[in-house]
């Protein structure tokens, strides 16, 4: 019972190669299971999400937070009649393209890519499934429909300004309209990892003593739900009483979620999806209330735990090896693997070089990252 203005098969503009359909599954459960079943989605399991992956085991890496950001996905999408399996596809490909240790090798590799074009990780996630993920026998990368691969691009918002060249060039040759929003479906993947994030790296960083569920407590949106909790369960023991919390936390930013984009909507009236990409605002947001409000979440948690002084630490650290990495490479293009030395072969200049050096050290996960560093040093 899908909406007017949800994705369908019957309306997807396809693939870039065509292909004859599945038997059976549609198209969106065709990328989805791609995108799981790729390369690049398994070494999420070794990339960071706030921590470096292996100091512990139990904060999340890549693959649980895009796991988690598709199980919220879905729910929304389902709550507002959308297709469920478009959102899920564009949630669980949406970290694809990030490099070792987050956002601080992000913030390296476009520092060093800046002479080259720049680095960016939604672009860069356009590359690994248009081109990197190359183990069809009929074309390169995962051969996704139009609608995913403009989710990916575009799910947080309009593509204005500079383009990325990684998501340039593919789009000189596959226009997935940069001007325009993405599809609902889209709105509700980016929607969905804010939520996700949110809530989990407040759990994450009870786990590593970075703040006390006293601190918690005092933050708007989570007073609220220690106080309901404690009403409640006035006896409950720390671990369960703070997990409940969180999880009312949760379901608060889940509902307003589902509440607004149903106002938003009915102001709207938006017969197709092509309504909803040129209705020149987002249909899938926060209220201002509860935006406000999670902007202190945010806030403390800027503070309290990304600049926390062991992550600071771990920063510098990782900094230092891709840092390292990137140069050693573009001076030195023998030590890449044998698939990536073919391509060196044919480059035709400097900026060539460095691309296939940054999608080379993107791909890393942390751990290989740090090992190939310790040990490329000593050469």
């Amino acid at each position: 019972m899908l909406q007017p203005f949800a994705a369908r098969e019957e309306d997807s503009r396809g693939r870039l190669f065509e292909e004859e359909p599945s038997r059976f599954r549609d198209c969106y459960q065709r990328d989805r299971d791609r995108i799981v079943h790729s390369s690049a989605f398994r070494r999420l399991k070794h990339k960071t999400q706030v921590f470096v992956e292996h100091e512990g085991d139990y904060f999340r890496t890549r693959l649980t937070h895009s796991i988690e950001v598709a199980q919220v996905a879905r729910t929304v999408a389902q709550a507002l009649g959308l297709n469920t399996d478009l959102a899920e596809a564009v949630a669980l490909a949406h970290d694809l393209g990030h490099p070792p240790f987050g956002h601080t090798g992000e913030d390296a590799l476009s520092r060093l890519m800046k002479p080259y074009g720049g680095f960016d990780h939604n672009a860069q996630a356009i590359r690994i499934v248009t081109a990197l993920e190359r183990h069809y026998a009929e074309f390169d990368g995962l051969n996704l429909t139009w609608e995913t691969l403009e989710g990916i691009a575009k799910h947080n918002g309009p593509v204005v300004g500079e383009v990325p060249y990684a998501l340039a060039e593919f789009n000189a040759v596959y226009d997935l309209e940069l001007h325009t929003h993405a599809s609902i479906e889209a709105q509700v993947a980016a929607l969905s990892d804010d939520i996700a994030y949110n809530s989990h790296d407040l759990h994450d960083g009870l786990r590593a003593e970075l703040f006390s569920t006293e601190d918690l407590s005092q933050l708007p949106l989570l007073s609220e739900c220690f106080a309901a909790t404690d009403e409640k369960y006035p006896n409950l023991n720390l671990y369960r009483r703070r997990h409940e919390a969180l999880r009312r936390f949760f379901g608060i930013l889940v509902d307003d979620v589902v509440t607004q984009a149903k106002m938003r909507l009915a102001e709207l009236q938006p017969q197709t999806a092509m309504d909803i990409r040129l209705a020149g605002r987002p249909m899938v947001r926060f209220s201002d209330e509860i935006w406000e409000q999670l902007k202190v979440t945010r806030e403390f948690l800027f503070h309290q735990m990304y600049r926390a002084p062991d992550v600071v630490k771990v920063r510098k650290k990782v900094t230092k090896a891709v840092d390292g990495l990137f140069p050693f490479f573009m001076d030195n293009p023998a030590y890449l693997p044998k698939q990536w030395r073919k391509e060196v072969a044919e480059v035709p200049d400097e900026t060539a070089l460095a691309r296939i050096v940054c999608d080379y050290i993107s791909g890393m996960t942390d751990r290989f990252a740090l090992r190939e560093w310790k040990r490329l040093k000593k050469l």
